[in-house]
């Protein structure tokens, strides 16, 4: 009987790293796949949403959901768009397609309502945007919870549906701070 001849081990080597690499090249992909398409991490830059939202602080946006249900009021909400072209905002949708917003006194009132607005840190006044100003459809209007140092629709209008890449859902950094938005 002859014997069976054995693959040399460096072929078993190779093969090995072969594999190792694949599956390495095909979790990258899956992973970039997932971070720009359905969950991402996201950092705040800036103060405009104090005291919710502090500089430094990380988040998980969901760029999945907009697209089976339309953003909610209230919703913390990632903003890349031509309305604002400096980079990302981060910033509360405060009024939806067809709602009329206004400012009297420091307060904001959605069709002829005032909001309870327990997030909101100082008083809320127009700025370029006249108000009432009633959101056009496939829009909404957007603030900063900092009201007095916020960049915000009320300066560059308002934001097309497709200018917003996500919805904040959690806070993962600080660890001490982890947890839900609301």
């Amino acid at each position: 009987m002859e014997q069976e001849q054995t693959k040399p081990k460096g072929n078993r080597w190779l093969k090995e790293i072969k594999d190792w690499t694949l599956s390495l090249g095909i979790a990258i992909v899956v992973a970039l796949l997932f971070q720009n398409y359905v969950y991402a991490q996201t950092e705040v830059h800036n103060i405009s949403m104090q005291n919710t939202l502090v500089e430094g602080q990380r988040l998980i946006e969901d760029k999945w959901s907009y697209r089976f249900s339309g953003p909610k009021q209230g919703d913390i909400v990632i903003i890349n768009g031509p309305e604002h072209k400096d980079g990302r905002l981060v910033k509360r949708i405060i009024a939806l397609p067809g709602q009329t917003i206004d400012m009297r006194d420091g307060y904001v009132y959605v069709d002829g309502v005032q909001l309870d607005e327990p997030y909101a840190k100082g008083l809320t006044y127009p700025n370029i945007v006249q108000v009432p100003f009633t959101v056009p459809e496939g829009h909404v209007f957007v603030m900063g919870d900092n009201r007095e140092k916020s960049m915000d629709s009320r300066e560059f209008g308002a934001v097309s549906f497709e200018s917003l890449e996500g919805k904040a859902v959690y806070r993962i950094w600080p660890l001490g701070k982890f947890g839900g938005l609301q």
